[in-house]
């Protein structure tokens, strides 16, 4: 199984690619999409749709997860962030993967073993689970700890995991 994993971001979207096989985890690739601020938000979603095709067509993943939307106090904030997921799941769509939606809290407590973790524990964790020689950046850290998160939540995987045991 080849997991994308999307931590949308009208500024930064962060994307990983992991997979699963043999019982472990494999760091294929990450990186982040970054757009400029200034840019009008109609401009900085198209880049962000066409990177994600790139990378959708460039790594061949079988299925793809994204987190979702968190609403604090920004609305606008909320909105535009619900935009960037938008595209990232219409890119996804295109490429014709399932699509799987984690809350933050689900991606920590799957790779962290704790829901309200800080970043710092997700991006030290995600580099020891995927045996990387440095730390990925915060956003692509959190894109593939959302696709670590969807190969522990998928059952069939879980059950090859524990015969391990």
């Amino acid at each position: 199984m080849r997991v994308l994993g999307i931590d949308p971001g009208t500024v930064v979207t962060g994307w990983g690619i992991v997979e699963f096989r043999d019982r472990k985890f494999y760091h294929i690739a990450n990186g982040c999409i970054r757009t400029q601020a200034k840019t009008p938000l109609p401009e900085r979603l198209g880049n962000i749709f066409k990177s994600l095709s790139k990378i959708i067509l460039e790594h061949q993943p079988t299925t793809a997860s994204v987190e979702e939307v968190f609403v604090s106090r920004n609305v606008q904030s909320a909105l535009k962030l619900g935009h960037a997921r938008g595209v990232a799941i219409a890119a996804i769509s295109q490429g014709r993967l399932p699509v799987h939606e984690y809350t933050a809290l689900q991606v920590k407590k799957s790779v962290v073993g704790y829901g309200r973790a800080e970043k710092a524990q997700v991006q030290e964790m995600v580099k020891i689970l995927l045996s990387l020689p440095k730390t990925a950046s915060e956003d692509a850290s959190d894109a593939l700890a959302v696709a670590m998160c969807h190969i522990n939540s998928t059952p069939r995987l879980n059950i090859i995991k524990g015969a391990k045991r």
